[in-house]
């Protein structure tokens, strides 16, 4: 199997259950939105750089590093033709498989792929112009060891992430996250957003790597 790869490298994860940890990311190009917030729209461009490496390529690379969590992300993993060959092949070396979805592609085969792989799936709000792509369907798979995530840019942002969470009785389903889009929406609101709803158990997120580094740095 082939995979078409903008970028590999290893890090902390900055965002998610295992935000602070070290982890190995695996970029692959492409994404069918285009997000207005978007932070690596140069992965999604038709003509970004790539390397075609097979899933034995990118199972070695990862082997090599000695760390075990491992992200898949874009652009969009799941749009990569047989992404369940590599997902299923890292899950038997041993590295635990974290798939970020954008939420517009099915993450059933993703689920379905191996045991212990987990979704970071995104609802796009409405300021990121995307949301009528969003899959409803998606949140009949969703499960206790998943997490949806949010990033708010606006109020109206913040209200329709309430909509959500209620329609899809997501508190208490899964990990759910709100981060801010950096440097639009003051993280202070979401605080204030979390208590007033009394949104025990979900999570304010920041971005970790874009406070360490230069937010708009690579490879990190």
């Amino acid at each position: 199997m082939e995979y078409k790869v903008a970028e590999k490298f290893v890090s902390i994860d900055g965002e998610g259950r295992r935000a602070g940890q070290p982890a190995v990311f695996v970029r692959f190009a492409g994404c069918g939105l285009r997000c207005s917030y978007c932070d690596t729209l140069w992965a999604n461009a038709p003509d970004v750089p790539y390397i075609v490496m097979t899933d034995d390529a990118i199972a070695s690379y990862i082997r090599k590093t000695g760390i075990t969590n491992v992200t898949l992300t874009g652009g969009e993993p799941l749009r990569q033709p047989d992404i369940r060959a590599l997902i299923k092949k890292l899950a038997e070396q041993g590295s635990r498989v974290d798939i970020e979805t954008n939420g517009a592609e099915d993450i059933l085969p993703a689920i379905e792929a191996a045991e212990g792989v987990t979704v970071t799936m995104d609802y796009k709000l409405p300021s990121s112009g995307m949301e009528w792509f969003m899959l409803p369907e998606n949140y009949e798979h969703i499960r206790q060891c998943d997490t949806v995530k949010f990033v708010a840019g606006t109020e109206d942002d913040l209200n329709r992430t309430l909509e959500i969470i209620n329609k899809f009785r997501l508190q208490g389903r899964c990990a759910v996250y709100i981060s801010p889009v950096f440097g639009k929406l003051p993280p202070a609101d979401i605080v204030r957003f979390l208590l007033e709803h009394r949104l025990n158990g979900v999570n304010l997120q920041l971005q970790l790597h874009k406070y360490i580094w230069d937010p708009d740095m690579r490879g990190v």
